[in-house]
């Protein structure tokens, strides 16, 4: 067969009016419209979650508590944290699914389209519910984003609806919304790919998808039970945590942390596979080893839900538990690692073109190199009980949510920005945001390892002076990793308005969300694809799929 360039491949689905905003504020079923709600909702509470860091990180650059009061540190420490996972990270990572999950398997929408519509409403309100616990007499949650009792029973005021109350209802939304999206993720997925389109023809990201669905799936009822019941604790009096009832307050946390371990992984899953879709296209090479990374993915979904009781370390756990999930923890590190030796050798003598989403994909990767050397440190029992409770965890964990799976994100939303858009945006603004990112998350992040190692504790609004200095450079950092989404909205909303004008291709990437139009049509495809070739031919002459190729004859 003769090589056939992409420019050439006819475009499978046009778009034959220009798109309108109206239809991002109406109950739409299209599933491109709910990813960009998502997207954009998301966003929006993701920088009131940044306000409150850096409100926190200003009190933080002196050892005294004289910014503001103890009792609103800690109900912005807990609001922080809700928000960040459960209204920007969970939620933003639905929107890019939502988005390209159809249009990657060549389906015209989601399986249960009016069932996607009504999980992603449920985000504003339970996103609503959290805002407004600020405003109650009693205040919003104080017993951080994890809500242990019977810290989280207690009820000073008395008040029926109180912060904590408030946090419980919203996270018990949260989850039936995540596993309404969970069933219809599977379910598109499991049924609706396009005629050829084979498990092992799906695009890496799609398998990620899968992989961290089904971890929702068998994960999050027990975070919701575990809810409910505290729920139920607080307000009706009954005793399944309350010790003084003769309630198990450790059983909450295998509740907890049965959904809340895995979770990082339903969280960074996606973001592997936006790696995994990005470098191929900017190194010019054909991603190395793609089914191994793809058993890799549910490899991991499989052995998360074995690794919960190590965050119950100092918790009076048996040896033999600790024993047991130290071993479990260590070996999510081998089907991780082999994303890691497959992303290096796809860039290895590729010809790398470094724009905006390739900086991001790579930074990203270095931070989570650096997050997994930490975690395999916290994984050992010895080293975990060392630093329980100290800042060394709280830089681990903020290099996974920010260094790997924000920064992740950023690289998606400007990898894909033309196809959802039909706007091309400013690279030097791309490129400004960027460095300013990497830099500022590095220095707000990185002290926390020393000071942990020190011993300063987390969750305080004041600190002995010996970790003044370590404090100080984390909110400088923190302080300039604010100022680095300024550029970000600009270039966002400026070339969203007045952008030049994206092709169906702009990247020259190879998947069938790029064979439609940008914006993609309302049914995605005119006619549904016949797939048959694997999805990453770089190189290769064949097209990807049969009805590209009849056109490219006809013409």
């Amino acid at each position: 067969m003769t090589n056939i360039p992409i420019e050439s491949i006819p475009i499978l689905g046009k778009n034959p009016l220009p798109p309108s905003w109206r239809k991002y504020f109406s109950f739409s079923t299209d599933h491109k419209v709910i990813g960009v709600q998502y997207l954009v909702t998301s966003f929006v509470f993701f920088l009131i979650g940044g306000l409150l860091s850096m409100v926190m990180r200003a009190e933080l650059i002196t050892p005294e508590s004289d910014l503001v009061d103890r009792s609103l540190y800690n109900s912005m420490f807990t609001m922080h944290g809700t928000i960040m996972i459960f209204l920007w990270i969970f939620p933003s990572l639905l929107g890019l699914a939502n988005f390209l999950v159809p249009l990657m398997i060549g389906a015209r929408d989601m399986a249960f389209p009016r069932l996607n519509a009504v999980a992603f409403w449920m985000v504003p309100v339970f996103g609503t519910l959290l805002i407004s616990s600020f405003f109650l007499p009693s205040g919003a949650s104080q017993s951080g984003w994890w809500a242990y009792p019977p810290v989280s029973l207690q009820n000073p005021s008395g008040d029926l609806i109180n912060g904590q109350v408030m946090w419980l209802l919203a996270v018990a939304i949260s989850g039936v919304a995540s596993i309404m999206g969970a069933v219809n993720f599977v379910t598109t997925i499991f049924k609706m790919r396009a005629p050829g389109m084979t498990f092992f023809r799906m695009p890496i990201f799609v398998w990620t998808v899968l992989s961290a669905q089904l971890i929702q799936l068998v994960g999050l009822p027990a975070l919701t039970a575990g809810a409910v019941m505290l729920l139920l604790d607080l307000t009706l009096g009954t005793s399944f945590f309350n010790p003084e009832k003769g309630g198990n307050p450790l059983l909450y946390q295998h509740f907890f942390w049965f959904y809340s371990h895995p979770a990082v992984y339903v969280m960074v899953l996606p973001i592997f596979g936006v790696f995994s879709e990005i470098l191929p296209v900017y190194a010019r090479k054909p991603l190395f080893g793609y089914r191994v990374v793809a058993i890799s993915s549910i490899t991991i979904s499989v052995v998360s839900l074995l690794v919960w009781v190590h965050h119950m370390f100092a918790s009076g756990t048996p040896g033999w538990m600790r024993m047991f999930f130290m071993a479990t923890t260590m070996c999510v590190a081998v089907p991780t690692g082999v994303k890691i030796f497959a992303w290096t050798a796809t860039i290895w003598r590729g010809k790398l073109r470094m724009d905006t989403p390739m900086l991001f994909a790579l930074g990203a990767i270095l931070m989570f190199l650096f997050a997994g050397i930490t975690g395999v440190m916290l994984g050992s029992v010895p080293f975990d009980i060392h630093v329980n409770n100290t800042y060394f965890v709280v830089g681990h964990f903020h290099y996974i949510v920010y260094g790997t799976i924000t920064m992740g994100m950023f690289a998606a939303l400007y990898h894909w920005f033309p196809k959802i858009t039909g706007r091309m945006y400013y690279e030097g603004l791309g490129k400004l945001h960027f460095w300013l990112a990497f830099i500022g998350t590095n220095l707000n992040f990185f002290p926390m390892h020393p000071a942990g190692l020190m011993g300063m504790p987390r969750r305080v609004s004041s600190y002995d002076p010996e970790y003044a200095f370590w404090n100080v450079l984390a909110s400088l950092g923190g302080f300039l990793l604010g100022m680095s989404t300024l550029p970000f909205i600009l270039n966002m909303v400026s070339s969203w308005v007045q952008g030049k004008k994206a092709p169906a291709n702009p990247w020259r990437a190879i998947g069938l969300e790029w064979l439609v139009s940008s914006p993609p049509p309302v049914e995605n495809f005119e006619e549904i694809p016949v797939v048959i070739a694997e999805p990453y031919g770089y190189g290769k002459s064949e097209p990807l799929v049969a009805n590209a190729a009849a056109m490219t004859q006809e013409a």
